[in-house]
């Protein structure tokens, strides 16, 4: 069938990866399953609670000893059902083991050369293909219970809503190596070495001498380590990280809280405080969620993309290859600012679902940093940006104006509509990418690369054109990096408007990221 051919021996290195079918990791039921043993353990320990609690701890419970409340047990043991309840729950347990172990039998994924693929389902067969050549990313997460099982789950991003294929669980070595099959399959080098066999199909004495010259190649570049994990260019300090937690705008909102709460207890106003516990929980479930991601947090450029891990109970790593971050955002609170801290987010392709309104967890690829931090990740982020277009992210973006300032800025006719932010508040084009800068409170830079822009847009409200003013968007995948710019002078956004769109076309002609070794 088309997409079965069996991957190139020389780009897999997995036996999971030889084009044929193949089944998860025999655990994988106890794993998806716990949930709903979980829920069947909780049923009966709530039913059993007053039986427990007379039992273990008999001083806390009001009632006199050996009186216990009704419950199922009392009424099995009356009616002399235990037998038939133990049987019929022996049932239940059979019946849920072979429901698991079919769901097991009937999974199975492949990876030819083309595609992902994943079959599932007992009754209602499901099929899932994800083209190797739309892969946006492949992640790979290792909850606390799979981590000490030594297992992990893959995920292989696509490039569409609900367009990820999951294959959970691998054993942690089996789905690191298969990721590495995966990323070498989606990087082009299996197009270019069929251009190479087309070439040299009519010489036999050509095939031989490309042989023993790839094996010499291959004596002096040594092994390939390209699956090894790569050292973090970036280690953020504990103290460095709970001290951004603190000095975030959750924080300010805690405050603004406790003052709500202190006067509402000085008024008598007694329903109020009902909320104290449960927000004092969510802030603190919050704050530790946020400190223990970013404890193992690492990003470092790979031979397949940038790889990013972090996490500390559930760790989660991800290679997003060459090409696929859309707009890269540099922003900086109020609150860093004396201690010189920035933050680095992305707009990228997740492959989830319309219904799934959770926070993309790779979204913030640097959590906290200093400039030199960020210089770095930017670097393996934006790799094209030539050295000449570097003055328009720092010197310029991310800590202008300055004096010979090349920014288009709102002009001082319209510098109410931005009080403040009227210096800051700008863009400019180089050949490469498209800067927008904004803010004075927060500070923020926004960096679109042309190759990855899908449209320019032009906007001017009715306030606007009363002040000559329009507003510029660069229309790109949806994130949390805001990719546009208003209060701009009206000629110099159509000028800028006009330029982003030639340029955009020719970035995107001689673009040849999305085939990284190809």
């Amino acid at each position: 069938m088309p997409g079965g051919d069996a991957p190139p021996r020389a780009l897999v290195r997995s036996p999971l990866s030889d084009g044929e079918w193949q089944r998860l990791h025999p655990l994988t039921p106890l794993l998806r399953g716990g949930l709903f043993l979980l829920v069947i353990i909780g049923v009966i320990v709530a039913n059993l609670r007053e039986r427990l609690i007379e039992l273990f701890l008999p001083a806390v419970t009001d009632l006199p000893p050996g009186v216990i409340p009704p419950d199922p047990v009392d009424y099995l043991l009356s009616n002399n059902l235990l037998l038939i309840a133990g049987g019929g729950a022996l049932v239940v347990l059979i019946i849920v083991i072979l429901g698991f172990r079919l769901s097991w039998r009937f999974h199975t994924f492949r990876i030819s050369d083309d595609d992902v693929e994943v079959r599932s389902g007992v009754l209602f067969r499901t099929h899932r293909r994800a083209p190797l050549d739309r892969v946006q990313g492949v992640n790979l997460t290792r909850p606390m219970v799979a981590r000490l099982l030594g297992l992990a789950k893959l995920e292989v991003v696509g490039a569409g809503l609900d367009s990820n294929v999951k294959l959970e669980y691998l054993s942690a070595t089996a789905a690191e190596t298969v990721r590495g099959d995966i990323l070498r399959l989606a990087s082009g080098r299996r197009l270019t070495e069929r251009a190479a066999a087309a070439g040299a199909s009519g010489s036999t004495v050509r095939q031989a001498a490309d042989a023993v010259a790839a094996g010499i190649q291959g004596l002096v570049d040594g092994e390939d380590l390209s699956d090894a994990e790569p050292e973090s260019i970036v280690h953020i300090p504990f103290g460095r990280l709970v001290a951004s937690r603190v000095l975030s705008g959750s924080t300010l909102m805690l405050i603004a809280l406790v003052i709500a709460i202190a006067v509402a207890a000085s008024l008598s106003t007694v329903w109020l405080l009902f909320t104290i516990v449960p927000a004092f929980l969510a802030f603190g479930a919050y704050y530790v969620r946020a400190i223990a991601r970013g404890l193992r947090y690492s990003i470092a450029p790979s031979p397949d993309g940038v790889r990013l891990t972090f996490g500390l109970f559930t760790t989660i790593s991800e290679v997003v290859p060459p090409g696929r971050v859309h707009a890269i955002e540099v922003h900086q609170p109020l609150l860093w600012r004396p201690f010189g801290w920035w933050s680095i987010a992305v707009n990228r392709l997740s492959g989830r679902g319309s219904t799934d309104s959770t926070t993309d967890p790779f979204a913030a690829v640097l959590p906290i940093g200093t400039r030199e931090d960020v210089e770095r990740v930017l670097r393996i982020l934006a790799p094209a940006l030539p050295a000449e277009e570097w003055t328009s992210v720092f010197r310029d973006g991310i800590l202008g104006p300055v004096d010979d300032d090349p920014y288009t800025i709102t002009p001082r006719r319209a510098r109410l509509l931005r009080p403040f932010s009227w210096r800051r508040n700008g863009a400019e084009l180089t050949a490469d990418a498209l800067f927008l800068r904004r803010g004075w409170a927060r500070r923020t830079l926004a960096i679109v690369p042309l190759a990855r822009l899908q449209s320019i847009g032009l906007r001017q409200g009715p306030l606007a054109r009363a002040t000559r003013t329009a507003t510029v968007s660069a229309h790109v995948i949806a994130g949390t990096v805001q990719t546009s710019v208003g209060a701009l002078d009206r000629d110099a956004a159509v000028a800028l408007f006009e330029d982003t769109a030639d340029a955009t076309i020719a970035a995107a002609a001689g673009d040849r990221s999305h085939r990284w070794a190809g």
